[in-house]
């Protein structure tokens, strides 16, 4: 199984994006990863209308055919065994691709959260964008950790 972590945007703090490099490297020993900064989805979010921009479209014709984990503050929140025991389930069924999509501030228009196939709460707290990205990859190692039965978690 392949992750992909697509964001908007860098992450402007060099402290946060050393460790996002650090845990990158961590879940490589468990699955390939690649992290995806997109340029801005301008027209995307809260202050559009309705329907997809075309950012958001060519975003989602770039992932057809994985399964789209759009993390956003509407979505299910989960213990961190829960989020392991989802991506062991992922992996088991047979799942070639898990994208995660961290949206930028105005996040993504309510068109393109319902073709996400998951929405994912990181945390029930209003996190920035360079944490929700740091948060999510730890995330990612600890469940992976976990399914192994590494010490990591505890």
């Amino acid at each position: 199984m392949r992750i992909r972590i697509l964001w908007e945007g860098k992450t402007k703090n060099a402290h946060l994006r050393a460790l996002q490099q650090d845990l990158a490297g961590r879940i490589e020993h468990f699955t390939r990863v690649s992290l995806e900064e997109l340029p801005p989805l301008r027209g995307a979010g809260q202050g559009r209308k309705p329907g997809l921009s075309s950012p958001e479209r060519a975003l989602l014709e770039k992932l057809r055919g994985a399964t789209k984990v759009l993390v956003d503050e509407r979505g299910r929140e989960q213990t961190s065994k829960e989020f392991a025991e989802w991506l062991g389930q992922e992996a088991l069924r047979g799942t070639r691709e898990l994208a995660f999509l961290v949206g930028g501030p105005e996040g993504f228009s309510a068109t393109f959260r319902q073709q996400a196939d998951v929405l994912l709460a990181l945390s029930r707290l209003t996190l920035t964008r360079d944490w929700a990205r740091t948060l999510l990859l730890e995330q990612i190692y600890r469940g992976f950790t976990i399914l192994r039965g590494f010490p990591y978690p505890r």
